[in-house]
């Protein structure tokens, strides 16, 4: 399998538990030696302290509060701190994060509250320097704007945080990197990257400008005369968002899980496989036991698939989105697909929101995508 195949198909890194077995940091460099050591149960600690400190500030940038706290990043006490060019950085990060908070007023959406929970799942230590990774996990309250908008919206994110031991004794955190592909957490800082370059000619670009048009969907959404289940695709997708059916391989280590999740969700609600025995002929669509078709796993193949077979037909406009319709992005504007999504709700305002693998996430509303990525090109599917 080549990766290059699925570089759309993003997933997140895989995160290995800590070791139980913990020597103490005086220890592990009193010795001089510079192999791979285990910090003690202190300074794990410590580590995911001031992890969890600086994701919860990052989010409570986005709240819908009069004020900002004090960042609780800068408060910790304790031989783990920020160190001074990672404060810049984070608040240069928080400022863009503030600009965000207002696209998302502006789309008329908002969060009310927030609560994040970070677990450290491996601690290396060398030398004078450590690599720990954490998994954050988020839920956010949606504020009542428009009146439907779903209660919450949540994901989880995986991050490798960098560390030096001054001289002191006291550890220094002098980064912090995502660790998955796909459109980043809500409460991750990004630059937007322009679109440029080509288009797919496989596929027509859609409007990001609200509102689009009504073209919605039947309102009972359940199949009739052996049509397509929209709400059993939708209620797969949040069974499975964050607890991966066991039934399905897992594609996170050869490029990502995203579109096998769209396509389980396609399958669960009516979508019949197309046999072959050509993985890569994109006419086909299936899945087995020992393989499957690349327009399975591919976004790329599987808006070949879709388009070629009239499977599903492009929308103008992202927000005409109804439950059961996918939606594509192309971050850099290269002509190729990076990530797919399926929706899973629409509010009464026309707002879809998208259920994904990579950051494995749960009722993101497309408004808050275009306002991390303003400049990505996306594609809408009717299904």
């Amino acid at each position: 399998m080549h990766i290059t195949r699925f570089r759309a198909a993003v997933g997140a890194a895989v995160t290995v538990a800590a070791t139980a077995a913990l020597l103490p940091t005086s220890a592990a460099f009193a010795a001089g030696k510079p192999d791979s050591r285990t910090a003690d149960s202190a300074t794990v600690e410590a580590f995911g302290r001031i992890a969890d400190a600086i994701l919860k500030d990052r989010t409570s940038v986005l709240l819908d509060t009069r004020s900002t706290a004090d960042r609780k990043a800068t408060k910790l006490d304790g031989k783990v701190r920020l160190s001074s060019g990672l404060s810049r950085a984070e608040d240069t990060g928080l400022s863009s994060l503030k600009t965000r908070k207002a696209w998302l007023a502006a789309l008329g959406e908002a969060y009310t509250a927030a609560e994040t929970k970070t677990s450290v799942d491996k601690t290396t230590v060398k030398g004078n320097r450590a690599t720990v990774r954490v998994t954050e996990t988020t839920e956010l309250t949606y504020k009542k704007i428009r009146g439907d908008e779903p209660s919450t919206t949540g994901f989880t994110a995986h991050h490798e945080l960098s560390f030096s031991l001054g001289k002191g004794g006291n550890w220094e955190l002098t980064g912090i990197r995502p660790q998955d592909d796909g459109p980043g957490a809500i409460n991750e800082p990004r630059t937007a990257v322009a679109a440029t370059g080509s288009i797919d000619l496989n596929g027509s670009p859609a409007s990001t400008r609200y509102p689009g048009s009504r073209n919605a969907k039947p309102k009972n959404l359940t199949p009739t005369q052996g049509g397509l289940d929209y709400k059993a695709m939708a209620a797969y997708a949040e069974k499975y968002w964050r607890n991966y059916n066991p039934a399905y391989r897992s594609y996170n280590v050869a490029g990502g899980d995203c579109t096998n999740f769209i396509s389980q969700s396609l399958k669960a609600g009516g979508w019949k496989d197309v046999p072959g025995s050509d993985t890569s002929d994109y006419h086909k669509w299936w899945y087995n036991k020992s393989n499957q078709s690349d327009s399975w796993v591919g976004a790329n193949e599987w808006a070949w698939h879709t388009l070629s077979t009239k499977r599903a037909t492009n929308l103008p406009n992202v927000y005409q989105m109804d439950v059961g319709d996918i939606l594509q992005m192309d971050f850099d504007g290269d002509g190729s697909k990076d990530h797919s999504m399926i929706v899973t709700y629409r509010s009464r305002m026309g707002v879809p929101y998208v259920t994904y693998h990579s950051t494995n996430t749960y009722r993101k509303s497309v408004a808050s995508i275009i306002a991390s990525y303003p400049g990505a090109v996306y594609y809408a599917y009717r299904t």
